[in-house]
Parts: C-alpha cells; sequence; structure tokens
C-alpha cells in the first residue's frame, strides 16, 4: 500500500518587535493590560446569573427582599416600646413582620407549624402569580390582536376600501368628508399592510367632529375570510382601488371574484372599482357583476390631461368640482319634479346651479334644452353643498326683469388647428395623443433630453412654435421611482426659457405625487394636474352616488357637453354689476349652464357663489359652464 503523505501546516512566526526604548525616566515602557473594574465584573455576574435560569433568579430575588425586609422588621421592632422584652419574643416579632412583608404566613410556634405556614404561603402565591400571568397574557394577546387588526367590524352603513394604494389616503380623507355632511357613519379599509402604518396615514383626514369613524383592518382582500371581517354585505359602498405595482388588475379581479364570493350574487352592494389597462376593463366588470361601476383609471387620467390642455386653467376647476369641499355634484329627487321643465327648475335653485337631469334608467342628460319635461323617476343633478339643496315649488311664469342686458354678439370663427408639444412619455402617451386629436390638437414628440440640454435644433427643440407644451410623468409610467423628478425638470427648463424669450405657452404637467406640487417651479399659465389624486375623488364621488359615473364621462369628454371655461364678456358688459341669477339666466339663454366664475387675475375658482350678491364683472373674468365645446 502507497503511504499517504502527511502534510503540515508551517507555523507562522509573529514578527519579533522592535523592544522599545526607555521611557522618560528610563525605564522600558511595558504594555499595560486593563483590569476589570467592579462595573464590568457586576455586569458580568449578573449575565452568569441569568443563564442559569428561573430557578436562579427567584433565589437571588429571594435573597434580596430579605437583605432588605429583615433588617427594617428588626429595626422597627427593636424601637418599638410595646415590644416582647425578651429575645425570643422580639424574634417572633421580627418574624412575623417579614412573614406578612412577604406574604409568607408569620406564624411561630414549632418548626413544623412554620414550615406548614410558609408553604401555605408559597401555594397561594404560586396561584395568584399564575392567575395574573394568564389574565396579562390574555390581555396582551387581545391588545395585539387589535393592534394587527384581526378583529371583526360590527357597522352598517359604512364605505368599505379594499387594496392600498398612493391613491388610498386621498379616497380615505374624501370619503370621511362625504360621511360628514351626513354626520354619522365610518369608513373601513382593508389592505395587506400594518394597520398602525395605515391609520398613520390616514390619521390628518379624519375630521375632529362629528361621529366619522375610521376603521383599519389588516388582511388579504382576495381572501373571503379576511373580507367576512369587515362585513362587506352591509356595506353602503365597496371600492376597490388597484394596488402599486405590475398585476394591479389581476390583484383587483381577484379581489372582485372575492368580494362577490363573500357577499353572494343578490346582494344590493354598489361596488366602484378602478382598473389601469383598458384591455383588463370587460373581465373586470364580468367579475364585479351587474350594477358595478368599474372605471379605467389610466383613460380618464389621459382625458383629464386633455381637457386641461382644451380649456387652459381647468385643472384647479375639476379638482374643486371632484372633491367634498365645497360644493360637489349631487341628484335630486324631490316629490313634485315629473311633469316640471328643466329650465323652470334651473331657475328654482337658489341655492345651487342646476347641471343637467338623470332619467329613471341612469342615463344623465347634461345641459338639456330648456323645455326638456322630466318624467316620474328623474332627478336634477345640481352643484351644490350637500344633498339637502332647496328647489322651489312651482310658480306661474312672468317676466322677470335683469340687471344684465344682452352682451354683444361676436362673429363665429373658424379655429385654427394647434399644435401641442409633448415632453417625456407612458403608458397614457398614446391615448393623450389620441384625445387631442379628437379635439383637434396635433401632438408631437419631442426629445425632452435634448430639449433639457438645450442641444436639439428645429422647430422640436422650440416650444414658443407650439400652442400648448404638455409634460408627462415618466419616463416608464407610475412604477419608476421617482416618475416625478423628469418632470420637475422639464418644467424648471421650460420656465427658464419664458423668462429668457418672454413669451408664455400654456403648459400642462402630469405629477403623480401630490407633495411635489408646492415644489414645481411652473409659471403662471401653467397646470399641475396630479392624476392619481383626481382619480381618488371621481371614485369617492361615484362610491356615493352611482348616477354620478356616467355624468363625469359625459363631463369630461373632449367633446359634446363638458366643463368649459368662457369669457364673462360673453354673457355680461364689462362693468355691469349684477348678481350671479342674473349672469347664470344670461348663460342659459346662451344655451349652456353656468357652474361658477374665477376673478380676473385669481387662481382658484368660486364654484355655485351666492346667487344673491351682486358684484362688479370686469373683462378678465371667466365664466365656468357646462356646454359644448
Amino acid at each position: 500500500m502507497r503511504k499517504e503523505r502527511e502534510f503540515t501546516v508551517p507555523s507562522q512566526r509573529a514578527p519579533r518587535r522592535a523592544r522599545p526604548g526607555p521611557g522618560p525616566a528610563g525605564r522600558s515602557a511595558k504594555p499595560s493590560r486593563a483590569r476589570p473594574g467592579v462595573r464590568d465584573r457586576t455586569r458580568y455576574w449578573v449575565d452568569r446569573t441569568v443563564v442559569r435560569g428561573v430557578p436562579a433568579l427567584v433565589a437571588w430575588l429571594a435573597l434580596a427582599c430579605l437583605s432588605l425586609v429583615a433588617p427594617a422588621s428588626a429595626l422597627l421592632v427593636w424601637t418599638d416600646d410595646a415590644s416582647p422584652d425578651t429575645l425570643q419574643g422580639k424574634a417572633a416579632t421580627v418574624w412575623r413582620t417579614v412573614g406578612q412583608t412577604l406574604r409568607l404566613g408569620g406564624e411561630v410556634g414549632p418548626p413544623l407549624r412554620i414550615a406548614l405556614s410558609v408553604f401555605l404561603a408559597l401555594v397561594s402565591l404560586l396561584y395568584v402569580s399564575t392567575l395574573v400571568g394568564l389574565v396579562t397574557t390574555a390581555i396582551t394577546d387581545r391588545l395585539a390582536e387589535l393592534e394587527r387588526g384581526q378583529t371583526t367590524v360590527v357597522e352598517r352603513g359604512h364605505t368599505l376600501v379594499l387594496g392600498w394604494s398612493e391613491q388610498t389616503p386621498t379616497l380615505v380623507a374624501e370619503l370621511l368628508a362625504a360621511h360628514a355632511q351626513r354626520r354619522a357613519g365610518a369608513v373601513v379599509v382593508l389592505a395587506d399592510r400594518d394597520k398602525a402604518e395605515m391609520e398613520r396615514e390616514a390619521r390628518d383626514a379624519l375630521p375632529s367632529r362629528g361621529r366619522i369613524r375610521l376603521l383599519c383592518r389588516r388582511g388579504r382582500p382576495t381572501d373571503p375570510a379576511a373580507l367576512a371581517r369587515v362585513t362587506p354585505a352591509a356595506a353602503e359602498a365597496v371600492v376597490v382601488l388597484p394596488p402599486d405595482g405590475p398585476g394591479a388588475d389581476a390583484q383587483v379581479i381577484r379581489t372582485l371574484l372575492a368580494l362577490r364570493a363573500a357577499v353572494g350574487e343578490g346582494c344590493p352592494v354598489r361596488i366602484v372599482a378602478g382598473v389601469r389597462d383598458g384591455a383588463q376593463l370587460p373581465t373586470a366588470r364580468l367579475a364585479a357583476g351587474p350594477g358595478a361601476v368599474v372605471l379605467d383609471v389610466d383613460d380618464l387620467a389621459a382625458r383629464l390631461l386633455v381637457q386641461c390642455v382644451l380649456e387652459p386653467g381647468i385643472a384647479l376647476v375639476l379638482e374643486d368640482l371632484l372633491d367634498f369641499a365645497g360644493a360637489e355634484l349631487h341628484t335630486l329627487h324631490r316629490p313634485g319634479l315629473a311633469g316640471r321643465r328643466y329650465g323652470e327648475l334651473a331657475a328654482a335653485c337658489p341655492d345651487s346651479c342646476a347641471v343637467g337631469i338623470v332619467r329613471a334608467d341612469g342615463t344623465p342628460h347634461l345641459n338639456p334644452p330648456p323645455d326638456t319635461q322630466l318624467t316620474p323617476g328623474d332627478g336634477l343633478v345640481v352643484l351644490a353643498e350637500d344633498h339637502r339643496a332647496t328647489v322651489l315649488p312651482a310658480a306661474p311664469a312672468a317676466l322677470v326683469a335683469t340687471a344684465v342686458g344682452p352682451a354683444p354678439v361676436r362673429p363665429a370663427t373658424v379655429p385654427a388647428l394647434r399644435r401641442a408639444l409633448l415632453l417625456g412619455w407612458n403608458g397614457r402617451g398614446e391615448r393623450v395623443v389620441a384625445g387631442l386629436a379628437r379635439g383637434g390638437v396635433v401632438a408631437v414628440r419631442g426629445d425632452e433630453g435634448a430639449f433639457m440640454a438645450r442641444e436639439g435644433v428645429g422647430a422640436a427643440a422650440e416650444p414658443e412654435s407650439y400652442d400648448h407644451v404638455v409634460v408627462l410623468a415618466g419616463p416608464g409610467g407610475d412604477g419608476q421611482p421617482d416618475p416625478d423628478g423628469r418632470t420637475l425638470v422639464a418644467l424648471l427648463h421650460l420656465r427658464a426659457r419664458e423668462r429668457r424669450t418672454g413669451r408664455a405657452v400654456p403648459v400642462v404637467a402630469e405629477l403623480t405625487d401630490a407633495r411635489n406640487r408646492p415644489l414645481a417651479p411652473a409659471a403662471r399659465r401653467a397646470d399641475l394636474l396630479v392624476t392619481g389624486r383626481l382619480t381618488a375623488l371621481l371614485l369617492a364621488q361615484v362610491s356615493q352616488n352611482g348616477h354620478l359615473a356616467a355624468a363625469f364621462d359625459e363631463l369630461f369628454a373632449p367633446t359634446g357637453h363638458g366643463v368649459r371655461l368662457r369669457p364673462a364678456r360673453d354673457f355680461v358688459p364689462p362693468g355691469t354689476e349684477a348678481p350671479f341669477a342674473d349672469v347664470a339666466a344670461a348663460a342659459a339663454r346662451r344655451g349652456v349652464a353656468a357652474l361658477g366664475y374665477r376673478p380676473r387675475d385669481a387662481v382658484l375658482p368660486r364654484l355655485n357663489p351666492p346667487k344673491a350678491v351682486s358684484r362688479t364683472w370686469s373683462a378678465g373674468d371667466v365664466l365656468i359652464v357646462v356646454g359644448p365645446a
């Protein structure tokens, strides 16, 4: 046999250190080893004691207590004039004091009696300690269950939000505001997210007054067992939000299927859901069932962008129209509406602005002709502070004198071909281009990188040669870590060019995070559109009134009757002092429904202003109307 060779690792000697020279006192400096102090020794002894387990800890605790209680009891007995005179009596009294303090009985007598009393005291102490531990554990587990959000919600008439995304805090805030108008109700959120984090993000939206409750529960919305804990069958409305990230629409479809499994087929619950891909819209509607409203949020965002391009300055108007702060759209079903004409009803609304009617089958008709008659089951769509808007009873027809004279009639002009420069690109880009084309605007994609680097040549690099500039979030859509970064940079360069050239081009910029709006270096003629916030506001509106889904679909269309901005001089001569009611009547004679106005040099609009308050109308005022393009 072949003998195996043994391999040994050669020892590595540490290199010799140079001998240190003599110190200041003439002696060699030797390395000093620090000895552990009392503090370190105490910590080490405590660590060794803890490692030994519970018996060692109990023993040391008993010794520590005895070392404190026994001397104090002896001092107490020896300083008492009523204590026994003999040493044996004093010792018995000290033992009683120690036993009563430590709950050890304190019996005196023969050793067996003392041992039995100590044994019974220890059994009693063990029982009480175990009982306290069990109760404490049960309470702790219950509190932990509450913190995890695993308890059942027992509510009726609440609004249920399924899923979590960047738009959820906005949606929850609007739903809380909607319930605050009714001074009661609850909003329940179910998402696979930490309960404390959800409550922390939505805490600012909770009203300080009223009986409005916000309840957050943790669980997967696709799990029917988790859905059962939030009682969806008793909810007034259920809103399903598409989550952030890939596979959002598949998650929405699975949630809708789980919802139908939890509530049953015939449960009359209003369901509102959103998908990001229009190709998944038919499947989501099948999963939601009949009567549900499923919206394409990306298509809605693209239409809002197109609306802002066609009507510069309308972004804040749309946001004010969609939120629950101030005036919003309501459907009134008052007794006696059947048989009355729309024009007469519009004049019979002293604290609201009539927008249109909704037929009994849910079909909306915005800004119908004044002689349109309402039939049984029809409702009146108004812009009002809440659903308690007033509709005056029918009055005999009379000639009403107004302070508004006939406005000058301007000759009709053929609109010139408009062009828009698109900077940036995302999944909504093609829809924006198609929507602009339907509105008569030719969109041209520009090289965003070359524009920001000032290296572009030709018309594509000159924003001043276009009628509009559209900056889309991205590139790559909302899945990027910071989709608003390039938008902010593009706005910075556009503002610099505006100052350099002296020409202001209307700019429409898309943002995905509302917190970036104050950071945007936008000019005066720029519309900053937070598309995610607007879609969340729309979902909240539709969840409270299902008839508004079709109405908003028509309001935000590039053609047909939508929200428009018109110069006030087209309806009232400049310098005229008149209330808004007279201007609204003049607008009705011109075939549009007035919703409010924006004063000259003002940023915020005034929707549904007091109709009886007079003001002097100037040439720079803008009237907000619903009418044809």
